[in-house]
This record gives C-alpha cells, structure tokens and sequence, in this order.
C-alpha cells in the first residue's frame, strides 16, 4: 500500500503521569511509514477521538483502512457518522483481548512509554 492508506489508532492511558489535565494519548500509526502521530486528550470521550479522526481525515485525504482495538471510544456512534461522511474508510476491528491483531501500535506504544517514562 501507499502512506497513509493503513492506520492503526490507541489511545494510551497516562493516568500515572498525567501532564495536567491531559490524561490520555492518541496515537495513531501509518502502517506503511511507521510514522506516528500523536495528541494529548483530557478524557477517552468518544468526541475528543472523533475531533482528532477528523484532524486525519482531512489532512490525509488518502486514509483508506483505519483499525482500532474495539474500545469503546472508537466504536460510538459518533465514529460511526464521522466514517459515514468519509465514505471511502473502512474500519477494522482488532479481536478483543488479543493484543497481537494490534501488533504494530502495540509495540510502538511500548517505545513510547519507555521513552515518556524517562
């Protein structure tokens, strides 16, 4: 595939080192690149997900496959009508508890904490 075609998404809960009122991290990775991108959240609120997705989107109109982990926050409704708009992304769903179909976003988030927890 091409950049920005496959993304996985996580969110990353920062509850033991929280940086005010940010106690979340958005992370999403181009599986093709390895490239991440990152936004700090106050809460895993379906809306503030929604409000980064829809950064992606519209910065890369050539997201085709977005897959997550099946957490709530990217399963609500309101994910579901902002994909509606983009009619074009397919969402996948990782098997619930099992981590390995996350794999990619899984050990870069290990890097991550490791580099954050430093």
């Amino acid at each position: 595939r091409d950049f920005m075609c496959h993304l996985q998404v996580d969110l990353l809960d920062m509850h033991y080192q929280p940086d005010g009122s940010y106690k979340y991290i958005y992370h999403a990775h181009d599986h093709f690149s390895k490239f991440s991108w990152l936004s700090a959240l106050s809460s895993k609120e379906a809306k503030e997900v929604a409000d980064f997705l829809f950064e992606l989107f519209t910065a890369f109109e050539s997201l085709i496959i977005l897959q997550t982990d099946n957490g709530k926050e990217f399963t609500a409704q309101i994910i579901r009508k902002l994909t509606k708009f983009w009619s074009t992304i397919w969402i996948i769903n990782g098997h619930p508890r099992h981590p390995q179909s996350q794999g990619l976003i899984e050990r870069a988030n290990d890097i991550l904490q490791q580099k954050l927890s430093k």
